[in-house]
């Protein structure tokens, strides 16, 4: 189970007989997990539930370092709208959220943890799933990828290795290491690849040369090649590329799809970028207005997290929802993943129930 780093015992409202609970949870990866960003053994995250009504909803927001955000930076958030989740009812959530919002600057990642226990309230208020919710088929739900730090060749093997259930895998570059990381891969698989470079090309020009051999390696899309503020850049490594491009640090919220639709072929929604479920799911249908390609992606979450997202699934071409396949202590099972494919929990709400111990 995942070990709770501080939790703060919930109150109960005597008009409301609503609680609040807020934690940190810290998860603990099966691999050492390396990008261009950051290399870790472990992560942090943030959980909170709403009880009210025999009822309890629970969200996760898994706080991202590059966007100056932190687990506990994310506790404290919540708890400066306690007294406001308290009160309220959830099933108002459109106001609530807005308030939410105008409270705490910035800290997205709690608001994703608050929003997703708002969801799964409400689904389980109604009975139903939040699929059935959104008005979506769970058999549309894609395949995710299975992603692939940057390691040495000799651990790339065998992640892929242990990776052989899954048909397309996800592999991080944006190395100087790059060639040795894909050589590594193409040892012992010929699936199709994704790559994603974190920002790690930092010229149009390495970023193009990059771009031509990875598409002779047999990759399909290759998220965010350059540094997120380089817009100009990537309009022009758009038009060149020969393959889609995918914004990924350059989408973070609803108002940048406009200005990014001339620089990328589609864009990746994170539930812990933009503020959770409800605001991805208004992103995904600003991205199709703008006639871009949509991806979910994930950080390295629990199936709290992850499920939030794989309900909206089944609205988008691509996921990369395998943040709770990373790691050996998920305090919570959902969805499943059969040979890549997505499966949705009927479950109401978001389908969660504690993981045996």
């Amino acid at each position: 189970m995942p070990r709770t780093l501080l939790a703060k015992p919930a109150s109960v409202s005597a008009q409301t007989q609503s609680m609040l609970a807020a934690r940190l949870v810290r998860l603990d990866l099966r691999h050492t997990w390396t990008t261009v960003m950051s290399s870790s053994s472990f992560r942090d995250v943030i959980q909170v539930s709403i009880i009210r009504d025999g009822i309890t909803g629970t969200g996760e927001g898994a706080p991202i370092a590059r966007y100056h955000e932190t687990a506990v930076s994310a506790l404290r958030a919540v708890e400066s709208v306690r007294e406001l989740l308290e009160r309220a009812d959830p099933q108002q959530f459109v106001p609530l959220l807005a308030e939410v919002g105008k409270r705490i600057p910035g800290e997205w990642a709690a608001k994703a943890a608050i929003a997703g226990a708002v969801a799964d309230f409400i689904g389980q208020k109604l009975d139903l799933p939040l699929y059935r919710y959104f008005g979506l088929d769970p058999s549309d739900a894609p395949l995710t990828t299975m992603s692939i730090g940057i390691d040495t060749p000799e651990m790339t093997r065998q992640k892929v290795t242990e990776a052989a259930d899954f048909p397309v895998l996800k592999v991080k570059v944006g190395l100087d290491s790059d060639e040795a990381t894909i050589a590594a891969v193409r040892s012992v698989t010929k699936k199709p690849l994704r790559v994603d470079a974190n920002e790690g090309w930092k010229t149009k020009e390495v970023a193009l040369r990059k771009l031509h051999w990875l598409a002779g390696q047999g990759v399909e899309l290759c998220e965010q090649p350059l540094p997120a503020a380089q817009l100009t850049e990537a309009k022009w490594l758009k038009a060149r590329s020969p393959m889609p491009i995918f914004a990924d640090e350059a989408c973070l919220r609803l108002s940048d799809i406009p200005r990014l639709a001339d620089t990328c072929h589609g864009v990746n929604i994170k539930l812990d970028k933009c503020g959770g479920i409800f605001e991805a799911h208004k992103m995904i249908a600003t991205a199709r207005a703008h006639g871009l390609k949509v991806m979910l992606g994930c950080m390295i979450s629990s199936s709290v997290s992850i499920a939030a997202a794989a309900h909206l699934s089944p609205l988008v071409d691509y996921a990369d929802l395998d943040g709770f396949l990373l790691i050996e202590n998920d305090p919570m099972q959902s969805i499943t993943v059969e040979h890549g494919k997505i499966r949705l929990s009927s479950r109401p709400g978001l389908g969660l129930l504690p993981r045996p111990a």
